[in-house]
């Protein structure tokens, strides 16, 4: 392993350190913890698997009987949003995945080869930016139509631009380091150079990414549905969201505000956790 990814690796482990070491991280990370794990206890029926069962009397208020009281036809609204946490971590994650598959992958060969390659790159991706993205959202949501798999594609393919202009931009500086004059020397393939050289060391980038993918996925999924886009056959924070529309005007407010404050929770805890992250994971704030 040469010296560089050696850094790498004790720079992730110092910025992990730093996070477990604060208060308001630490805790921003334990939130994202319990979402994750109450979506795989989901998904595995262990928990909330009645979802879709009458409990009681239709918009019966909050109380005793229902935290959240019930929606129109009487389900628990509490059971309904604790369940609608494995749709959202499902689109955060697989929709992160997507947007850095394409946005590094492109980067990485527009920032090593250069040239004509590089050119041909940069000219899609702003061709791609110029587009307003709800407009490409909603075009690509209406071509697909509606489902699940459509709001991990629309949202994957629409948010992949920033994370490939960055990635371009350091892979420009990493392949004049030493590290990798040493890899030529060596005959090492260009491959093995972008994956076991380059790589480890823009990781970094690709995790922080993450964090402001994640929550910004779970924020465009109340989009899609909100449009009659969303997901379909499963609960969501976004369909229950729009369901409200016409309970509002029946004084029901609890399934708005259980949805929403759901969402509001683990966007604050990624949007912490993404500030933690970068200011321990750039070498720039770190004064390095």
């Amino acid at each position: 392993m040469s010296t560089e990814v050696k850094k790498s690796n004790s720079l992730l482990k110092a910025a992990l350190l730093k996070i477990v070491s604060e208060k308001v991280s630490l805790i921003a990370l334990i939130i994202v913890a319990i979402y994750f794990g109450t979506a795989l206890l989901t998904s595995l029926n262990l928990v909330a698997s009645t979802w879709n069962t009458s409990i009681g009397a239709s918009y019966l208020a909050p109380g005793a009987d229902a935290l959240f009281g019930t929606d129109i036809f009487g389900r628990s609204v509490a059971t309904r949003v604790i369940k609608a946490t494995e749709t959202a971590v499902a689109i955060g994650v697989v929709v992160s995945i997507i947007a850095i598959v394409i946005g590094t992958t492109l980067g990485m060969l527009a920032g090593y080869f250069g040239g004509i390659i590089d050119e041909i790159i940069v000219w899609f991706y702003t061709t791609f930016s110029s587009i307003p993205s709800i407009m490409l959202l909603v075009a690509i949501a209406f071509i697909l139509g509606k489902g699940t798999t459509t709001v991990f594609l629309s949202l994957g393919l629409t948010s992949w631009v920033g994370l490939c202009r960055i990635v371009r931009a350091e892979v420009m500086k990493h392949k004049e380091r030493e590290y990798i004059a040493a890899a030529n020397a060596i005959g090492a393939t260009h491959s093995r150079k972008l994956i076991k050289h380059i790589l480890p060391n823009i990781s970094h980038l690709l995790i922080i990414n993450f964090t402001q993918t994640f929550d910004s996925a779970v924020k465009a999924e109340v989009v899609l549905s909100f449009l009659g886009l969303g997901v379909v056959g499963r609960p969501s924070w976004g369909t229950m969201i729009d369901d409200s529309k016409l309970e509002l005007a029946r004084g029901v407010w609890w399934q708005l505000a259980a949805a929403t404050l759901a969402m509001f929770v683990i966007v604050l805890a990624f949007n912490i956790l993404g500030d933690a992250l970068r200011d321990a994971l750039d070498p720039k704030l770190k004064g390095k």
